[in-house]
């Protein structure tokens, strides 16, 4: 049977099982709510399907809850989860920004909703918008390193899970609800966002939307670097906002579920539709527009070996259209593909629990143009997983093993002969755990991780415009193999509380790209040639958090919270490119029940660790200041504002392709007004 077959096939599989899931349930009758069985903000179902408590894994997390989601700012996902521990951006454009984890980005960071993938091309480019927004979420996960065998096959940097409630999986008590509104100075923006799941007998419903409008922001300097200034000998400009840096958002979705005693069988549509300045080029702006469905349910047993079984599949078509000036469309970049998975999670015994799945991709990416600098191509994968967990209080342990093939097939741009090639990849983690003392959590980690190089790294072969480079594959890279060892350190007693995880990765044909010396003109223009190639690397680093409770009476505390973390990356052929530099937080938080209130100060220091066509960046030190009113005794209407960057610093992100001509915004005052239901 071919992969094609196997992967349609296992899809295919997850339509059938969550029909028959829906059936088994409808059979059962309805029933009340499902209560959760610890707390919401602390479980965590990324790291594996039967959920983990945080401070009781060795895999590394973080979470937004709704709350936070509803006041967070009007940004992509990339500039949103910017700054958590570990976490920086690619910040591209304020339309076009992906997570970047520990140093890692693109193919290595996957970025999922509800489990399985976005069916995009955000991978392909960094100007490629990632197509799902964080409005439509109530829970993010971040899972930081390569154990996340359950969830993130290939992704050896990390996993940004988004979870929506389009599909309910219970019945709402009445109506349960959202709307979230909030307007910034910074870039003139406003958002409006809102959901609502609702009972219509067994089959609850879930509507929602989102809408977003934001201008040019303003920059404290000119948009160009003093250090590329220097380099290249020009004018640095006058400043006062970042050209074409614009950007618009809608989205709106439906779903509805069955709901059983049993289980529950659901459906979903989701329209996205975006247009924003790439901020690269004065006149460019990017048009995308993504169509989903997805299915999802779950059967759970009475008895036996398995406690349930979890299936969900979603295709999803994706355009993405480069507009070089007033209706004149250039590059369009196409996706089509479905995935799905089916999960069997093991019933708990004396301690023990587990998840056995199996995972099917199917996508073709079209790019059509006079700058598609990567070929059509056909990519199926399809892997299976197990993933194990055994806790006896005092110690335990946690395992898993993955096996995905992945096969790539592409008409190389120069009109050499159509490339098919197929990859095996075995990956693996193992940890042991140990709590000396009711309060204290120690944990080590070993994980071995292997990566198929993607198209791009294989079949490019082309002027990329994003980066001002003309990229070229290499389509006899091999895999990619790393292993990584690491430490964790969970401390929760009295008043101080802690998280600390150091790690340290070896590689094994690290995919890099590298400048080779030689110049492609276009245009009279000279852009630098770059190759992916293969070498050795090492990584590095730490991530720390801490909180100590300064003062407390009732329901009203003063705590004091610090954050930090750093990565060291070195390659065969030099410092890796684009590797953030250290950053420290420290943040004075008031908590009560009607009023929030956190003062804060984030230093990122300088990068002077440089592949050898970079410039640096010099370090800066923003300050922001934040509250919460919630004006009525229920908590249901929350009135929040955040000043930031309040000192207009100069501050440029050392990941971003764009460091040199586009600073991060200036001085920002945002308000807005939250309400859940």
């Amino acid at each position: 049977m071919t992969l094609a077959a196997v992967s349609r096939a296992a899809l295919l599989t997850a339509l059938g099982w969550s029909a028959l899931a829906g059936a088994a349930s409808a059979q059962s009758g309805p029933s009340a709510p499902r209560q959760p069985v610890a707390e919401l903000d602390e479980v965590v179902v990324t790291g594996a399907p039967f959920g983990i408590s945080q401070r009781a894994t060795t895999i590394a997390t973080t979470v937004l809850t709704e709350e936070q989601l509803a006041q967070a700012p009007a940004a992509s996902l990339g500039d949103l989860v910017n700054g958590l521990p570990g976490v920086r951006s690619t910040d591209f454009a304020p339309g076009a920004s992906r997570p970047v984890i520990r140093g890692l980005s693109g193919p290595r960071v996957q970025v999922l909703t509800n489990g399985i993938g976005l069916i995009d091309a955000s991978s392909v480019s960094p100007d490629h918008q990632v197509a799902t927004d964080p409005a439509e979420a109530n829970r993010i996960e971040i899972v930081r390193g390569p154990a996340t065998l359950a969830y993130g096959g290939t992704a050896i940097g990390g996993v940004v899970n988004v979870l929506d409630g389009r599909i309910p999986d219970a019945l709402p008590d009445g109506v349960d609800g959202m709307v979230s509104t909030q307007a910034s100075s910074v870039d003139d923006g406003w958002s409006a966002s809102g959901r609502a799941t609702f009972a219509l007998g067994p089959v609850a419903v879930n509507v929602e939307g989102v809408k977003k409008d934001a201008s040019d922001y303003d920059i404290p300097s000119p948009a160009i670097s003093q250090r590329l200034a220097d380099a290249e000998g020009v004018a640095r400009g006058d400043g006062g906002t970042q050209p074409n840096s614009f950007s618009q958002l809608e989205s709106w979705g439906l779903g509805a579920s069955y709901i059983g005693s049993r289980g529950y069988i659901g459906a979903s549509y989701k329209d996205l539709s975006s247009t924003y300045g790439t901020v690269a080029e004065p006149d460019v702006f990017i048009e995308l527009r993504q169509t989903r469905e997805d299915v999802r349910g779950e059967l759970r047993f009475d008895g036996g070996p398995f406690q349930a079984v979890r299936g969900s599949a979603g295709h999803a078509e994706y355009t993405h259209t480069e507009f070089e000036g007033p209706g004149e469309p250039g590059t369009i970049f196409n996706s089509d593909g479905q995935e799905g998975r089916i999960d069997l999670v093991q019933r708990t015994r004396d301690g023990w629990n587990g998840a056995i799945g199996v995972q099917a991709l199917s996508r073709t990416f079209e790019a059509i143009g006079d700058e598609a600098f990567v070929p059509s191509s056909k990519i199926e994968e399809t892997g299976i997983y197990t993933v194990q967990r055994l806790d006896r209080d005092g110690w335990g342990l946690e395992g898993g093993l993955r096996y995905d093939r992945r096969s790539l097939a592409a008409n190389p741009l120069n009109g050499d002969p159509r490339v098919d090639r197929s990859f095996d990849n075995w990956s693996g983690s193992a940890a042991v755990f140990v709590r000396p003392t009711h309060d204290l959590f120690l944990g080590l980690s070993l994980a071995h991780n292997e990566r198929a190089p993607s198209e791009v790294e294989l079949f490019a072969d082309g002027l990329h415009i994003a980066t001002a480079v003309y990229e070229t594959g290499d389509p006899t890279l091999g895999n990619e193999k790393v292993s990584t060892i690491e430490g964790t350190v969970h401390y929760d007693a009295g008043k101080f509380r802690g998280d600390l995880h150091v790690y340290a990765s070896k590689y094994d044909g690290f995919i890099d790209e590298r400048d080779t010396g030689a110049t492609f003109v276009d245009g009279g223009e000279e852009f630098p040639i770059f190759q992916f190639v293969q070498t050795g690397a090492k990584f590095r680093g730490f991530e720390a958090e801490a909180e100590y409770e300064l003062w407390s009476s009732g329901d009203r505390a003063l705590s004091l919270q610090g954050a930090a973390d750093y990565v060291h990356a070195e390659t065969d052929v030099g410092p890796a490119a684009r590797i953030p530099p250290y950053s420290v937080t420290g943040r004075l938080a008031w908590t009560s029940t009607p009023f929030d209130a956190t003062f804060e100060v984030r230093h990122v220091g300088e990068q002077d660790r440089l592949a050898e066509y970079e410039l640096g960046t010099d370090g800066y030190t923003l300050v922001n200041l934040s509250g919460v009113w919630r004006p009525f005794s229920d908590r249901k209407v929350s009135i929040f504002a955040e000043g930031r960057n309040l000192t207009d610093e100069e501050a440029r992100e050392h990941v971003s392709f764009l460091k040199d001509i586009a600073p991060l915004p200036g001085r920002n005052l945002r308000v807005g007004v939250s309400y859940s239901f």
